[in-house]
């Protein structure tokens, strides 16, 4: 787990210091997420990393620290703490993000397969909450629309992004034919119909994620309307 642990570190510590640097104008300026303010943005990191601590916790105990807030409560907890200062909001992502890391390094090796549940209702391995740590920071950096876009992306993590989302894509028979990176080495065979689909790896995983609807790829067909993402990883753990 430690070469993921380095990658959550690195992306953490680039969000941080965005976060850090910013005034109380900024934090309630709109994020690129509709009706989300950039303190929403920033309390959502934090609190999904909190949600990572829990399900380590169940990953070691085989139980339910607490009862689970459902998604209003959750809502409603989401928009108070948006409206914290500024030096609030980055004091709280940085130890939300440490917490995570330090529950990481002491989980015991044998816990890591062990299956947990995440909110919208879906299984994984406890291992699979430090990629899904490492997708919530890099893709909501970009949601904060204050410089960091897809092409800042490490290719590590666009390579793994790709993998997960193409093949969860996969196994929805999401209609495309082939996805090409050439930039990476990669190449992604789907669908028996459909389009196949070139561009550079952050561009495509921009485009899948919603975060670059009007990226820079080429495709010998229309191309087609993409799911909500993140979806639920395939093979499913169900």
């Amino acid at each position: 787990m430690l070469g993921i642990l380095e990658e959550i570190a690195r992306s953490g510590a680039r969000l941080s210091a965005t976060v850090a640097a910013l005034t109380e104008a900024d934090v309630r300026a709109p994020s690129l997420l509709s009706g989300w303010t950039r303190g929403h943005v920033i309390t959502h990191v934090a609190r999904s990393a909190d949600a990572y601590v829990r399900l380590l916790a169940v990953a070691r105990t085989g139980t339910e620290p607490a009862p689970r807030a459902d998604a209003a409560a959750l809502a409603r907890d989401l928009a108070e703490a948006a409206a914290r200062p500024a030096p609030d909001l980055a004091a709280d992502l940085r130890t939300s993000l440490a917490r995570l890391r330090e529950d990481a390094v002491l989980m015991p090796a044998g816990t890591w397969d062990a299956l947990v549940t995440a909110l919208a209702g879906w299984k994984h391995p406890a291992w699979y909450t430090l990629y899904r740590c490492w997708r919530e920071v890099e893709t909501h950096h970009v949601d904060l629309n204050l410089g960091y876009r897809t092409t800042d992306w490490p290719a590590t993590y666009v390579t793994w992004a790709l993998d997960d989302t193409i093949a969860a894509l996969n196994a929805r028979d999401f209609p495309v034919t082939r996805i090409a990176a050439p930039d990476l080495g990669r190449t992604w065979v789907l669908s028996p119909s459909g389009p196949a689909i070139t561009g550079p790896g952050h561009a495509l995983l921009g485009w899948l994620s919603g975060r670059a609807p009007n990226a820079p790829l080429t495709s010998d067909l229309p191309l087609p309307p993409v799911p909500s993402w993140p979806l639920p990883p395939a093979p499913g753990w169900n």
